[in-house]
């Protein structure tokens, strides 16, 4: 992973709740309602930054608060303009349509501000329909917002910050080149905000050329912000690996929910074909689950979305799609059915559970190759991972197993 390490920022600033970052008592009052008193490091940090119209790029961990780690401030930013609800003011990217409409509600949760969902996969006409609504705030897909904009439907002349949300994805290689005309159709002062977990030195010169290329400056105005990590993937989750051949996995799995009793599952599979096979034979055995692929629907997508992230579902299997910015609240246990190709992808799959500071369980079913798979990353992340397996309805410790028998035998 080739992580930034230059022109790291320290964290000086220290905040017990929002007041002390200059965040009004009408935004404050709002996340006290769920919960949210204390800000995060990130928050802390980039708040302040972001208040300020610094062009930002800021990497931290999963499940630190980097949504509003930009959301607030640049809500505050736009209450200074003259006419502020006049016209689009922030554009906000997004590599699915899950992070997307995930943004939304967050947007949703903080202000009442008109705000547009501009994905593929939905009706462009009723999108249209939704920009003459005269949104404060757009949220989509950087292929369909670009459409939209030759289209002449959306405007861009009155954007003050446009947010590059999980900017890895958005700056590789299938999505870069709309990435960037996207940020170039933009005015050269626009204020750039780029956010992930995971951010390559790559990403970061590309940003900085645009933004030269840009502003015509000989110089990136693009400052970066370095979180040093919370080892969230060390201190708040425990790693298990539980062996099973390839034959045996799916009803390892159903075993598995049976001994746990999570409170919230999410299952993840490379294959795409076999997330209804995963789900079908769990269901056959009783096992109440659901699917989520690119392929679903996107009506049936956010609905089944909604019904996890409210709890009427509790085991949720999918393929990496999910996995990247996704935030729902109270995902206990993480079941990694294989290992994933991209090293990225397992700390995204992994970073699901252990959210704003809980705990969780992350659990890999894989077979010999995976396994040292696994141990490969173990070492590469400096995480411990801790052997387990399934013993009279029970995921346990085989060192327990030993014991046990060893002393029947005596």
């Amino acid at each position: 992973m080739d992580s930034m390490t230059e022109n790291n920022t320290e964290i000086t600033v220290k905040a017990k709740d929002f007041t002390a970052l200059n965040i009004k008592q009408e935004y404050t009052d709002k996340l006290t309602q769920h919960q949210i008193t204390e800000p995060t490091a990130v928050q802390a940090q980039a708040i302040p930054e972001i208040m300020a119209g610094t062009s930002l790029l800021f990497q931290s961990e999963t499940g630190t608060g980097k949504t509003l780690a930009y959301l607030l401030p640049l809500l505050q930013n736009i209450e200074k303009l003259e006419n502020p609800k006049k016209e689009v003011r922030i554009v906000i990217v997004a590599p699915t349509i899950e992070l997307a409409s995930q943004i939304k509600s967050q947007v949703q949760l903080v202000t009442e501000s008109k705000v547009a969902l501009l994905v593929g996969g939905a009706p462009i006409k009723r999108q249209v329909e939704n920009l003459k609504e005269k949104p404060l705030i757009v949220i989509g897909g950087p292929a369909r917002l670009l459409e939209l904009f030759h289209l002449k439907k959306l405007k861009l002349d009155g954007v003050m910050a446009i947010v590059l949300d999980e900017v890895d994805r958005l700056t590789a290689k299938e999505m870069i080149d709309t990435t960037l005309e996207l940020i170039q159709a933009m005015k050269k002062d626009v204020q750039l905000i780029a956010a992930s977990a995971t951010i390559t030195k790559n990403t970061r010169k590309i940003l900085q050329d645009t933004r030269i290329k840009q502003n015509g400056k000989s110089e990136s105005d693009l400052k970066t912000l370095f979180l040093p990590p919370e080892d969230v993937l060390r201190k708040r989750i425990s790693h298990y690996a539980l062996f099973a051949e390839t034959r045996d996995k799916i009803e390892t799995l159903r075993k598995l929910l049976i001994a746990e009793k999570p409170e919230k599952a999410l299952v993840f599979t490379s294959k795409l074909d076999q997330v209804a096979n995963i789900v079908s034979k769990l269901k056959y055995k009783n096992i109440d689950c659901s699917a989520l692929t690119a392929k679903t629907e996107k009506t049936e997508r956010k609905a089944t979305i909604d019904r996890f992230r409210s709890g009427k579902i509790k085991i949720l299997v999918t393929s990496d799609l999910v996995a990247r910015g996704m935030d729902i609240p109270n995902i206990s246990h993480v079941i990694q059915m294989d290992m994933p190709a991209d090293d990225d992808f397992f700390i995204h799959r992994a970073g699901r559970t252990a959210r704003m500071g809980k705990t969780g369980v992350n659990i890999v079913i894989g077979d010999a190759f995976e396994m040292r798979k696994y141990a490969a990353i173990e070492k590469k992340l400096k995480i411990t991972v801790y052997p387990r397996m399934l013993y009279k309805g029970k995921l346990i410790d085989p060192n327990e197993v030993n014991k046990e028998n060893s002393s029947q035998s005596q």
